[in-house]
């Protein structure tokens, strides 16, 4: 949409305009949410509101940048497999959520053959709906010129007759095995290991963010970092979080960086950190430490009045209370010890998660089958060639 110009304004036309201006517009979308965002400078906002109506309303997706954007794509299919950890990252996502998920999806070049410019133009006239959009402006302008100008350009904006698809269902059965991705004479292997996670506003949330922070997402301060990196010299680097979303689970991840010769050891050693922590619980001292990041920070979310309003807009997109983030400051303040350990026996299970290793196995430091994680496969990461 961004790249493909409008109807008013030709891709090359609409690139040295935004250049000219030291304006930028970006636009993304995933499974769950499409986004626009623009920036100009306040005395520019006739334009700006009128680019944005162009960009939203009518994209033109000219034939040319369509053509760029399916070479890019393809170039990135082709690359897909040359960084281990990225490989191993991305299977591992396909091992939690499933292949055939739309949370794992992975493209091919036979699903690049089957879009076409005339599938997005589709595409856009059906869900670009005024009842499916949420808008936030943010500047140095009166509210009233403001609103009359988006008046001026989306007032007549015609509401369509669809209603959006539901968010895809996530099923998850808790249970072990091992995936094992070869990398011949790999020095290094890289591991993810974990299950699925929760989501964004479950009651619980800020004792997992204190959790998460003193178990493997406290950088220097967790426990991975000093047991297996610090003590145990294994691995280059080490991190783990119990994730979530706001419209499907996330995902519980735990990955390192280690020699192939210490892969199988540095795998266990997590797990059985995971354990020593829902039976030992956590110290004042690592209290603490695991609040201060979160604490730390929590004025960065309100150093801009940008920051702000888009948080309000999430806000009301998700259905929260505008007091969403103070409560949930409030509630990390006020976290015990004995909260942390609860969260960690209900949420986290080192005896069911899956494992993805990506490496040499004739390096190992032992064989797959003593990490007695369940069935072993060895996945194909062979990128299926285009017809």
């Amino acid at each position: 949409m961004r790249e493909g110009g409008t109807e008013k304004w030709s891709p090359d036309e609409l690139d040295e305009m935004l250049e000219g201006l030291g304006a930028s517009v970006e636009t993304s979308g995933d499974v769950t949410l499409h986004s626009l965002s623009l920036n100009m400078l306040s005395n520019q906002k006739d334009l700006a509101v009128e680019l944005m109506d162009q960009i939203l309303r009518h994209p033109r997706f000219d034939e040319g940048r369509f053509e760029q954007a399916m070479i890019s794509y393809k170039s990135g299919i082709s690359r897909r497999n040359d960084n281990p950890s990225s490989v191993a990252s991305r299977e591992f996502r396909k091992m939690i959520y499933g292949k055939d998920s739309v949370f794992a999806a992975q493209t091919e070049y036979s699903d690049l053959a089957n879009i076409k410019r005339e599938d997005l133009i589709k595409f856009h006239k059906r869900y670009y709906k005024p009842e499916f959009v949420m808008m936030s402006v943010c500047g140095d302008f009166k509210m009233e010129e403001m609103v009359s100008l988006l008046k001026k350009h989306f007032e007549k904006w015609e509401k369509g007759n669809e209603t959006l698809p539901p968010i895809p269902e996530v099923k998850y059965d808790f249970d072990q095995r091992v995936g094992y991705i070869e990398f011949k004479n790999a020095k290094q292997a890289n591991i993810f290991l974990g299950h699925i996670g929760g989501l964004s506003y479950d009651k619980d949330v800020p004792q997992r963010i204190v959790m998460n922070n003193i178990l493997g997402a406290g950088g220097f301060s967790s426990r991975y970092f000093n047991i297996i990196r610090s003590k145990a010299g294994l691995c280059y680097n080490v991190y783990g979080v119990y994730d979530s979303n706001f419209t499907y689970p996330g995902m519980f991840i735990n990955m390192t960086g280690t020699n192939c010769s210490s892969a199988i050891k540095a795998t266990k050693m997590i797990k059985d950190v995971i354990k020593k922590f829902q039976t030992e619980g956590v110290s004042e001292e690592e209290l603490n430490s695991g609040k201060q990041p979160y604490l730390n920070k929590f004025v960065f979310n309100f150093d801009s009045k940008e920051k702000i309003v888009n948080r309000m807009l999430t806000y009301d997109l998700f259905g929260l209370p505008y007091d969403f983030l103070q409560k949930q400051k409030e509630a990390v303040e006020n976290t015990t010890a004995e909260d942390v350990k609860a969260v960690a026996n209900k949420y986290l299970k080192p005896d069911k998660m899956r494992i993805i290793i990506c490496g040499d196995k004739e390096l190992f430091d032992e064989p797959l089958e003593s990490l007695d994680n369940g069935k072993i496969e060895q996945i194909d990461i062979t990128i299926p060639e285009a017809k």
